[in-house]
């Protein structure tokens, strides 16, 4: 029985934080940039601390030489980074440390993929990696990210007094 409940919340939470992508992508919570950045991304596998979406670069969210605009990777990456790690939880983390390295590039209407897995806790922060790989290029690495969140009551470390 204990099993069931335990299952039925997993569940749960991931649908949760599934339709709290589903509403940044559609704009209606967030900003018009996560959302203009989100258009047209679709999940194609989602897991509890997993989540690989696809998504056809549009030409709004390029730079002025067709590429996808590198703002638009980041802001693509935060959000698939924060839903796999939303999955895990009962609540939305903020991000604290983002680090992300830029490999290649995508062109308007290349399709490409993004895979998000937690990869650990150390106590209320939680660290996931992101990986953008180009469909239409054999998966070529695009970019690939760290992301430390931390939920809303965290308080990091202060410096201790020497006395």
């Amino acid at each position: 029985m204990e099993e069931d409940q335990s299952i039925a919340r997993s569940h749960l939470q991931l649908q949760r934080s599934l339709k709290w992508l589903h509403d940044v992508t559609n704009g209606a919570t967030g900003y018009e940039i996560e959302a203009r950045s989100l258009r047209g991304l679709q999940v194609t596998k989602a897991q509890i601390g997993f989540l690989r979406c696809n998504f056809l670069v549009p030409a709004h969210a390029s730079d002025m030489n067709g590429n996808w605009h590198i703002g638009a990777i980041a802001t693509i990456v935060d959000n698939v980074g924060g839903t796999a790690v939303y999955s895990t939880g009962d609540h939305l983390k903020v991000t604290v440390s983002f680090n992300i390295q830029y490999h290649s590039t995508a062109k308007i209407q290349e399709e490409v993929e993004i895979e998000a897995k937690v990869k650990g806790e150390n106590g209320k922060l939680t660290s996931v990696v992101i990986e953008v790989r180009n469909k239409s290029k054999n998966g070529r690495l695009i970019a690939i990210a760290t992301q430390w969140t931390a939920g809303k009551d965290y308080n990091s470390p202060q410096p201790q007094a020497k006395l």
